[in-house]
């Protein structure tokens, strides 16, 4: 009776696996020209084949190839992260280091120009980190300007001001 038993629970498990790895995918467009996607076909479906069990849906964005890319371009934010606004430094050497955020994210071919005292200091980078060496003591004004890949100014920092004091 146990052998009996244990034949069908083998023969449940076996079926049970090959019913779910045999699903079928469908994939059709519909009136509005929406890529729809069932495990029923429909008239004009495409059957999909899998190559894996395992899918995961990706979170990075809703554009779709057969989609078109979205009408309004992305608003570009710069900010100086550090020094921070008023920060004193003190350094004897002079040296600041600038670093900087841009929202919603840096792309390839993008560059940031650094201006101290509203003078560009160096030519834009594509680095978004800057070494300003021998900073004489006093107040000092900072800001940036982000650039597309067309060399176009696309955002400005608000500015921000850092005191040096060095030992003379």
């Amino acid at each position: 009776m146990n052998y009996r038993i244990f034949i069908l629970f083998i023969a449940l498990g076996l079926s049970i696996y090959s019913y779910a790895g045999n699903k079928k995918i469908y994939a059709w467009k519909d009136k509005n020209g929406v890529l729809v996607f069932s495990d029923t076909p429909h008239n004009g479906a495409t059957e999909i084949k899998l190559s894996s069990q395992d899918l995961t849906m990706s979170e990075a964005g809703s554009h779709t190839p057969d989609s078109p890319p979205p009408t309004h371009p992305n608003t570009f934010q710069i900010m100086i992260s550090s020094p921070t606004h008023n920060q004193i430094i003190r350094e004897n050497t002079g040296s600041v280091y600038v670093t900087s955020r841009i929202t919603p994210r840096f792309e390839v071919g993008f560059t940031i120009q650094l201006f101290i005292d509203g003078k560009p200091y160096g030519p834009a980078d594509d680095l978004s980190t800057f070494a300003i060496r021998d900073v004489e003591s006093g107040a000092h004004t900072l800001y940036l300007k982000l650039y597309n890949k067309q060399n176009q100014a696309i955002a400005i920092s608000q500015p921000s001001t850092f005191i040096m004091q060095r030992k003379e």
